[in-house]
């Protein structure tokens, strides 16, 4: 295990993308987040069958930092349940992780561990 997530969320807005994407990777909870869109997703609420167009936020940081980051997606979201699911990565390129690790916070930073 290589001690790394890729969390996935989407919004509804490439705006809100963009600022959700901002505000982790200046706060060093990411190291990269990579937006697509926009897509069209299919789905229940609330009992109705909707469909809406959203762009997808690949987020790219560590295990300890999932707490404060999954916060942080809320604190900005708009959506009242927004999909944040994570995804671990097993293995990478060790130029690519270490560049990573160097992004983000350093573990004795991290809330969760104070």
């Amino acid at each position: 295990m290589s001690g790394y997530l890729q969390v996935v969320t989407t919004t509804s807005s490439r705006q809100e993308a963009l600022k959700i994407s901002q505000a982790l990777v200046e706060s060093r909870l990411a190291g990269c987040v990579q937006i697509t869109g926009p897509l069209l997703s299919t789905y229940r609420w609330k009992g109705v069958l909707e469909q809406g167009q959203e762009w997808q936020c690949l987020i790219k940081t560590r295990f300890d930092l999932y707490g404060p980051l999954e916060r942080e997606i809320r604190r900005l979201h708009s959506y009242e349940t927004p999909e944040i699911i994570a995804l671990p990565i097993v293995t990478g390129s060790a130029d690519y992780l270490k560049w990573l690790e160097g992004e983000l916070r350093a573990k004795e930073e991290s809330p969760e561990e104070k």
